[in-house]
């Protein structure tokens, strides 16, 4: 399970779920509906645009939750969590965040060191970026940038 926000998926993302499908029969892409926080795309077109990036690896599938994540995992019988760590700050929260999850559940949490071109990156900034006119081609998928370009409408650079 490879579980996030996903608003919207970057390279970054991408690059660990493409790890994850190599070490793994099956990879689940868990799409969190959060009803507490309004996000720049819908839960239907983050599902949509992963879907299109995911598709050349056949034994990926996205699914959207809400709830516990480890309910989620076990609903969908998955046992191991796949977490991207870009930076130290990253480790300290997903730390609490793995020792949770193995002791609510026993939903085991394995780590997986971002790719250096991607350790700066995350949704945020790419749409920060995106919002003000920015070149994001070089960290997200074209499908990607071109629905945040469409929703942004990023002012003309001068």
């Amino acid at each position: 399970m490879c579980p996030g926000s996903f608003d919207p998926v970057t390279n970054g993302h991408l690059d660990i779920v493409g790890r994850a499908s190599r070490l793994f029969d099956e990879v689940i892409v868990g799409v969190l509906i959060n009803q507490s926080k309004t996000g720049l795309f819908t839960v239907d077109e983050r599902i949509d645009m992963l879907r299109e990036v995911t598709r050349s690896y056949d034994n990926v599938r996205v699914e959207s939750f809400r709830g516990l994540l480890v309910d989620f995992c076990h609903a969908q019988r998955a046992s191991v969590l796949i977490k991207g760590l870009r930076a130290v700050s990253d480790f300290d929260y997903e730390l609490q965040m793995a020792q949770m999850n193995i002791g609510l559940a026993g939903v085991e949490t394995l780590f997986m060191p971002t790719n250096p071109l991607y350790s700066f990156l995350s949704s945020s900034l790419v749409k920060d970026v995106a919002k003000w006119g920015g070149d994001i081609s070089a960290h997200v998928p074209e499908v990607v940038r071109s629905a945040l370009l469409a929703r942004l409408d990023p002012p003309s650079r001068p």
